[in-house]
């Protein structure tokens, strides 16, 4: 059996270049698992919006009271490129949260091996269904519906994970950390992420016949 690949992705689930390159992500790795080459995925912690309070407020209101009243037709115009992809991006319903606690959930749940399947459900439940991910309800209610017990990821160990990550100097999401290779930031395509991933499981292999 080969080696799996390592690969570390830094994300934040109201991201939506997170969210774009998490799903390419996960369709290369998933052609990569098919050939028979494992890849073992790691997710590190970043909140784009650091101290966010989890009131839960309209995002395209936030957007338009930071960015200005453009930044509406912008999200819609790349609500629209995402749909050619698969993605159906509601930002009319999407709320704006922190993502403190929504992190402790993907760390829960990679202690029993199901960060990937937990982060791309925040993912959709932020930018699909029009959830709430910073209300604790609603958190407990994903975790349930994945199979997740929580508790395990303590507050003081996601701010250190956290800080962890900005002392790496990333700055912005995503970010690719594919073991043996230099890092891929912002959005990628899928052949560029699959063939990164090959690579570095050519790289691996050679490594172990030395």
């Amino acid at each position: 059996m080969p080696q799996s690949v390592k690969v570390q992705l830094v994300m934040d689930v109201i991201c939506v270049h997170s969210y774009l390159g998490h799903t390419r992500f996960a369709r290369a790795a998933d052609r990569l698992r098919a050939e028979g080459l494992p890849v073992a995925v790691e997710f590190l912690p970043f909140e784009l919006a650091p101290g966010a309070l989890a009131d839960g407020r309209p995002l395209l209101e936030v957007l338009e009271h930071t960015f200005g009243p453009q930044a509406a037709a912008g999200v819609l115009a790349f609500a629209e490129r995402a749909a050619r992809e698969g993605l159906r991006l509601e930002y009319g319903k999407a709320i704006a949260t922190g993502t403190f606690d929504a992190h402790r959930l993907i760390a829960d749940a990679a202690r029993q091996g199901k960060a990937e399947l937990m982060a791309e459900r925040l993912f959709r439940a932020h930018f699909t269904d029009g959830l709430h991910i910073g209300d604790p309800a609603t958190l407990a209610r994903l975790a349930a519906e994945a199979g997740i017990t929580t508790g395990h990821a303590t507050g003081t160990e996601m701010r250190a994970r956290l800080d962890r990550v900005r002392r790496l100097g990333i700055t912005g999401v995503p970010v690719f950390l594919i073991e043996n290779l230099a890092p891929l930031t912002g959005s990628q395509t899928e052949t560029t992420l699959l063939a990164a991933l090959r690579q570095a499981a050519i790289t691996k292999g050679e490594h172990r016949d030395h």
